[in-house]
């Protein structure tokens, strides 16, 4: 992970997911200012993510680390009845990442959190995209083009950072591997509060656990453990 030559803060956008809580902690065991951002849209496993991140920021918790800000975007009036707000048809274990793209996802969580840190005086904000993402809004044209919308909308210049660009799912994971990552959540279809163990997220999680050789410490709804076919 490139180390940032000075000792202003961050915002770090996080999820609860593996990615995001790796980057959070890995900046705040170097002792990096961070302030953490959760974006509330209603999506159907919203709850329990921000449960993760609670839980996570109190693992991790440090003089550095700011409290949690959450930001309301709603996405009802866009996504109808899209399976990620109704929980029908939830991509299984099966499916190809592409089935999980929400549209528009990272513009939305970007904006809002980028205006927070322009009012603030943040001037660098952070996401655990990776760099094996197939998804556009991942890629590094992306957020070049997006810095510089906020430079014309007006006040201070907000960095877009993607510390783990050139890292895959395994990198990261060896990255967080002394993290209490047993305090994330990756689900899309949780089930009484607790990982589905079925969806496109969990075999991922699953995966992400197994590709270094560490205990999987999720509990998941279901004993049947379905990974991705390879």
């Amino acid at each position: 992970m490139a180390a940032e030559t000075d000792n202003a803060t961050t915002g770090v956008l996080l999820s609860g997911g593996l990615d995001s809580s790796v980057l959070l902690g890995d900046l705040v065991r170097r002792g990096r200012p961070v302030q953490p951002f959760f974006i509330r849209s209603g999506l159907a496993w919203e709850t329990c993510e921000l449960e993760a991140v609670h839980r996570f920021l109190d693992a991790v918790a440090a003089p550095g680390l700011r409290p949690l800000v959450t930001l309301e975007m709603p996405l009802d009036d866009l996504y109808g009845n899209h399976w990620s707000l109704t929980g029908r048809d939830v991509p299984n274990a099966t499916s190809p990442d592409e089935a999980v793209f929400l549209p528009g996802r990272n513009a939305l969580l970007i904006v809002k959190a980028a205006l927070w840190c322009q009012l603030h005086g943040i001037n660098r904000l952070a996401l655990g995209v990776l760099g094996t993402s197939p998804f556009t809004d991942a890629a590094g044209p992306f957020f070049e083009h997006f810095e510089a919308m906020l430079r014309l909308s007006g006040g201070q210049p907000v960095r877009l950072l993607r510390p783990f660009a050139a890292m895959n799912k395994r990198a990261v994971m060896e990255l967080g591997r002394d993290l209490p990552l047993e305090h994330t959540f990756s689900c899309i279809a949780p089930v009484a509060g607790q990982h589905c163990g079925q969806c496109n997220k969990c075999a991922e999680r699953m995966e992400a656990f197994r590709s270094i050789a560490l205990n999987d410490p999720t509990i998941y709804h279901t004993t049947e453990k379905v990974l991705p076919a390879n």
